[in-house]
């Protein structure tokens, strides 16, 4: 059977240290931040988030197609197979051009196997996902295995947020200046999901920020196919003490194993804001 390298986003915002163990392949993203391109790898993510509290404007780009060759292409020549999962393609053109990358690759390499699946996901939700595929691959699955269960579990992988400063929100046209501002003055907080199309969806409302924590939390338990058992993860824009708490709770209330707590990334924290807090986990459905 040959080897197979999973490739994947930096809009997954998985901690270094799971892509070393998994041996994961990660294009990035393209962050400006007041019309300056920045490295977001190498941003140290508390001060990103001051920047932002500053009144600094941070935008993103997907990576191109030929990005995308650059770093699969080496890969191939040395007899490598390829599964790319790749950020929703609802939310953003990075999936596409991961995937026109590939079929480009594929007329170079037509004895090569190489597939793209659209997680549907973002975030750490994204992350989450290409992770539990690295782990059928360890346990010895076929790649085209390893992609049929990513493509059945997509529909599965829960995603529930919410932010701290409706003013992203409002700039990234999730919400109109009304509402973010009304919203802002009664301390109205947001409960957001991902939905089956891999859409920002807003769902509900709350008052104050222990509200909205809670409601996440409630979500899980709501909806988790057997907690117990499940790897789950959290991201928190800056906002760690939070992030740890809830994780704690998934594992006292509900047998949580394991709780992967992760940064939101400064492409995804971008449009987020400071204050985001999400979770991310397996449910009957999203």
């Amino acid at each position: 059977m040959n080897s197979f390298v999973i490739f994947t986003d930096s809009s997954a915002d998985l901690p270094d240290e799971w892509v070393a163990k998994y041996d994961l392949q990660v294009v990035h993203l393209h962050l400006t931040v007041s019309g300056k391109e920045e490295d977001a790898s190498a941003l140290d993510v508390h001060t990103f988030y001051d920047r932002l509290r500053n009144g600094e404007i941070a935008s993103t780009a997907a990576a191109g197609m030929g990005e995308y060759i650059e770093k699969m292409e080496p890969f191939l020549r040395d007899g490598n197979d390829l599964l790319y999962i790749g950020f929703s393609e609802a939310l953003s053109a990075t999936f596409r051009n991961g995937e026109l990358a590939l079929r480009e690759l594929a007329e170079r390499y037509p004895e090569r196997k190489l597939f793209a699946v659209s997680s549907l996901c973002a975030s750490t939700g994204h992350g989450l996902l290409v992770l539990l595929a690295a782990m059928k691959r360890a346990e010895g699955l076929s790649i085209e295995q390893v992609r049929d269960y990513t493509v059945e579990t997509v529909p599965h992988l829960c995603h529930w947020f919410t932010v701290d400063d409706l003013m992203f929100l409002k700039r990234g046209g999730r919400i109109s200046a009304s509402t973010a501002l009304v919203g802002t003055v009664l301390g109205i907080k947001p409960i957001l999901h991902v939905d089956d199309e891999g859409r920002l969806i807003n769902i509900s409302k709350v008052r104050g920020r222990k509200a909205s924590v809670n409601a996440l939390f409630e979500k899980v338990r709501e909806t988790a196919i057997r907690p117990e058992t499940q790897l789950m993860a959290i991201c928190n824009g800056d906002c760690p003490e939070e992030a740890a708490a809830l994780a704690e709770r998934l594992k006292t209330e509900l047998s949580v194993p394991e709780v992967i707590i992760s940064p939101t990334g400064a492409v995804i924290g971008a449009h987020s804001g400071p204050g985001t807090l999400a979770v991310f986990f397996l449910g009957e459905r999203r």
